[in-house]
């Protein structure tokens, strides 16, 4: 059976009015969108083939169609081909946030939640690369070392080691000298055995607290690699009935609320996570598993090269995809062109 042209204009009204109302969708509804100019009879029996080809659903309440995942997908990807749309006031909104990259990114999430009635979340910007400037060791008392690792996105960590005995001062600076010698400029994936290894027979007797240096370096390469999520509008899920299952809304809001949940999408590093092009999951397509009754549309901006951000917006299967993916891709340019700027 062939999806023809009156076959779509059908599933597109179908599709439209279920977004609008959230309510099943009958022959005579569908028979008053656009320029159908078609009896409910006819109507019917199309509706009848797209149910067998597995676009629309009949619940069992009513005698109403709904559309399913296979629908929203064909109507997405279409959407996605032919969309032009424009945000205009979003630059001036944002630009105002520009001074701070936190406040702005917390500015973002609910402006967006504002716009779509959504829910929505952001991720600070990640370096993909992230290599090691210095290191820098001070012997704070006779029982503490302060090691100081600076990255090359300019983040300065902190770390403590406690040592059994005092060290020499003359120890600590050979020990800084060592580890910048072996480690700057080094990518943490670059730091394998074969380099440790040689610290440690460097450090002679001291390879312990190389060890520990060691350590404390994975650590904070550790530490970078959470992302920090902002996330806002979560009660907008609360608007939409088909959303409010009470053992599946509390999931969806303890999700944004506590976050861990969002962070295998949050570090997806993949190629195709850092690609500027919108991406939409339906259904069970969703990254996170809380979301499966949802639909997710996220994007990547890009501070410079290396340096990447996620935004997401959840909400219904039924959601306004064009105004979504519009507002997205619109944000996502602008937090581009403020990034460039404050760069430059």
């Amino acid at each position: 059976m062939e999806l023809n042209e009156r076959k779509e204009k059908i599933l597109e009204a179908i599709i439209r009015n279920y977004m609008e109302t959230g309510e099943p969708v009958g022959s005579r509804t569908v028979s008053k969108y656009g320029d159908m100019n078609l009896s409910s009879a006819t109507i019917r029996n199309e509706m009848a083939d797209l149910e067998e080809m597995g676009y629309i659903l009949q619940p069992h309440t009513s005698a109403g169609r709904i559309p399913s995942d296979k629908a929203y997908r064909l109507y997405v990807d279409k959407m996605l081909k032919n969309k032009d749309a424009e945000v205009g006031e979003m630059r001036e909104l944002l630009v105002e946030k520009a001074d701070k990259i936190d406040l702005l990114l917390k500015q973002v999430a609910k402006l967006l939640a504002d716009n779509t009635n959504y829910t929505t979340m952001v991720t600070k910007p990640k370096y993909q690369h992230k290599k090691i400037k210095f290191v820098q060791l001070n012997q704070i008392s006779e029982g503490q070392l302060l090691v100081l690792v600076v990255l090359d996105n300019n983040h300065v960590n902190n770390k403590f080691i406690n040592l059994e005995e005092p060290m020499d001062e003359t120890v600590v600076s050979q020990m800084n000298f060592l580890m910048n010698t072996a480690l700057n400029g080094l990518d943490f994936t670059e730091i394998n055995m074969q380099i440790m290894q040689k610290i440690k027979e460097q450090a002679g007797d001291y390879s312990d607290i190389a060890s520990s240096i060691m350590d404390c370096i994975a650590e904070v390469m550790a530490e970078e690699d959470n992302s920090e999520i902002y996330t806002s509008g979560a009660t907008n899920i609360l608007k939409y009935p088909e959303l409010t299952d009470k053992e599946k809304v509390t999931q969806l809001l303890s999700t944004f609320e506590e976050k861990q949940m969002l962070e295998a999408w949050a570090n997806d590093n993949s190629e195709d996570s850092k690609e500027h092009a919108i991406q939409v999951y339906i259904g069970e397509e969703s990254p996170v598993e809380s979301m499966k009754d949802c639909s997710v549309v996220t994007a990547t901006y890009q501070i410079k090269e290396g340096v990447y951000g996620k935004i997401g917006i959840v909400g219904p299967k039924r959601m306004d995809y064009e105004k979504v993916v519009g507002t997205l891709e619109n944000c996502m340019q602008q937090l581009d062109d403020i990034f460039k700027k404050k760069i430059e």
